[in-house]
């Protein structure tokens, strides 16, 4: 699926108590770079995670949400034998036809933001210290980035991100760069970081400097809480 379907506009009204009641993280970072791998790290250290890709995923997977707003908005072609979304059918479409774009972000958006409040919720009634929001174009949305009260940029060279995607979903390196294009420069994603989380490849330097990064939300964590 095209890269901003997963990016919902989200009033920070939406959970302005629980903004109240515990820390909101932002963790974005291009295509390929190690999102997933960070939070994972951070949930498996105790963080609550809300992934809005995952989200997104889920909602177009074979009887998810959105498959019947997609199909009547879309048509029938859209949809696999399987009742799931035609993603590569849906990526051509969307990168082609900026309008579809716009199109299917209305039939999206709307459902992840309300699940992505739903998980936060849940999350914070069992108890976690934070809430990171994983979102992919977090630097492309003013919405997003008033909700959080710190933004983790995971980073890595251009070229390790088209190789890793390449190999792990089957796409061309045009592709793979058309959907780069698609979101912020490197640069300017770096430029809203509060915290630059390089990844290399090397999984026990990444879990060292998650762990590092854990112990940070940790204190930001204690001081929201005697400040609120």
């Amino acid at each position: 699926m095209a890269p901003t379907s997963t990016t919902p506009s989200l009033a920070p009204s939406d959970l302005s108590a629980l903004q109240k009641r515990l820390p909101l993280i932002g963790l974005t970072g291009g295509i390929g770079s190690g999102k997933t791998a960070v939070s994972t790290l951070l949930s498996d250290l105790g963080a609550g995670i809300v992934d809005t890709d995952l989200i997104a995923h889920q909602l177009t997977a074979p009887n998810g949400k959105a498959i019947p707003f997609i199909a009547k908005e879309f048509g029938s072609d859209f949809i696999t034998p399987h009742g799931g979304l035609d993603r590569a059918k849906m990526r051509a479409l969307v990168f082609e036809d900026p309008p579809s774009r716009i199109r299917l972000e209305q039939i999206t958006h709307p459902l992840i933001r309300d699940e992505a409040i739903r998980q936060a919720l849940e999350l914070a009634e069992k108890g976690v210290p934070y809430i990171v929001f994983v979102v992919p174009l977090l630097v492309e949305s003013a919405a997003w980035k008033k909700l959080v009260v710190h933004i983790i940029v995971v980073d890595c060279p251009e070229e390790a991100q088209i190789e890793r995607v390449m190999q792990r979903s089957n796409l061309s390196r045009t592709q793979v760069q058309g959907i780069l294009g698609a979101q912020a420069g490197r640069q300017e994603r770096l430029s809203c970081a509060d915290t630059i989380i390089e990844n290399d490849g090397h999984f026990e330097l990444l879990e060292k400097k998650v762990q590092d990064l854990h112990q940070k939300i940790l204190n930001i964590a204690q001081h929201h809480t005697s400040s609120s």
